[in-house]
């Protein structure tokens, strides 16, 4: 039989990144207002001006901008979470670190009056590690110690708890309510340029962190064991982990909301991308192609839900959890239940 023919590691990334180049143009190109592709390119050029020049870049470069970044740290995070604590329902959604960064914004913003993201992103990603800590712990409780439906229970009930907090001070600080309305859809709809400056840096330092992570992450598969035996240092590479995390669901949380189910759908896509093309759970690869799948698919949400109801949107939160949904139902039946 003729051998099956496999494309090389680097010719399967380049799939997903022409494919993140043109959801970039027609997210410049499309929404409420389409714009011809020769007058987009116009605009990005200074070879036009007015209306669409102003509409390009004040409104369609900064919300795609917003969404290729905060892609990139969420499915990053989710790709690293999933890793660390081998756990394929892993997810920043559904372990509770999404809702303890949005819990650390709408603190900063009611009962300290911080409004510039500077100052509450750093509340976000308190947040953001207290929730980490906390629904890991939760995780070990039992005999069987630390199982993936466990933790995936854990960050069920901590996520509620923290919604709950987050409830009750939006009902009882008007200026937080009317932030917290349209943050919790998980929406790219109010991009600016500043915003997506602002947040960079801690996406760049949570990206490098992660990605230098994955010759640990390879050893760390085979076992805790096995990696120490081959000079590992368990605990310096999970504070990396969580460092890198929180810094990554962090910056993201903080200026688009909540967004679950992303971290969780797009690794395993990347693994079954990995598996097709015979590169095997190598996180040297499955780590770029996670930050590449991730805003492929937010960009792609986005704009479903800027032409679904036009002029109207549906926020790509939205969107994003109508997909993620089924897909979680599906990996927990996979699972054994008898682990609980």
């Amino acid at each position: 039989m003729k051998a099956v023919s496999r494309p090389r590691p680097a010719i399967l990334l380049a799939g997903p990144a022409l494919l993140l180049v043109v959801l970039c143009l027609l997210s410049l190109a499309l929404g409420a207002k389409s714009v011809p592709p020769d007058q987009v390119l116009g605009a990005l050029t200074g070879g036009s001006h007015g209306l669409v020049h102003d509409l390009v870049w004040s409104v369609r470069v900064p919300r795609t901008a917003l969404g290729l970044v905060t892609g990139i740290a969420l499915g990053l995070s989710g790709a690293l979470m999933q890793a660390l604590t081998r756990n394929p329902l892993a997810d920043p959604g559904l372990l509770g670190v999404t809702a303890g960064g949005g819990l650390g914004v709408v603190v900063a913003v009611g009962v300290f009056g911080l409004s510039l993201l500077y100052e509450y992103v750093w509340f976000a990603f308190a947040g953001a590690l207290v929730a980490s800590v906390a629904v890991y712990l939760l995780g070990r409780l039992g005999k069987a110690g630390l199982t993936p439906v466990k933790l995936a229970l854990a960050g069920v009930a901590v996520s509620a708890l923290l919604s709950s907090l987050t409830s009750a001070i939006v009902l009882t600080e008007p200026e937080a309510l009317n932030r917290y309305r349209f943050w919790s859809a998980g929406s790219l709809a109010d991009a600016d340029a500043d915003a997506v400056l602002r947040i960079l840096p801690f996406i760049v330092v949570g990206t490098v962190l992660t990605l230098a992570c994955a010759p640990a992450l390879n050893s760390l598969a085979l076992g805790e064991d096995v990696a120490a035996s081959l000079g590992r240092r368990l605990g310096l590479i999970r504070l990396q982990g969580v460092t890198a995390i929180m810094l990554l669901t962090g910056a993201a949380v903080a200026v688009i909301g909540p967004v679950v189910f992303l971290g969780l759908i797009v690794p395993h896509l990347a693994r079954s991308l990995a598996q097709w093309a015979g590169i095997g759970p190598d996180h040297r690869w499955l780590l770029p192609l996670s930050a590449l799948l991730a805003p492929d698919l937010m960009l792609a949400a986005d704009l479903l839900g800027r032409m679904l109801r036009r002029p109207l949107e549906i926020q790509a939160g939205v969107i994003i959890a109508f997909l993620g949904g089924p897909f979680f139902i599906a990996m927990v039946r996979r699972r054994r239940l008898a682990e609980v």
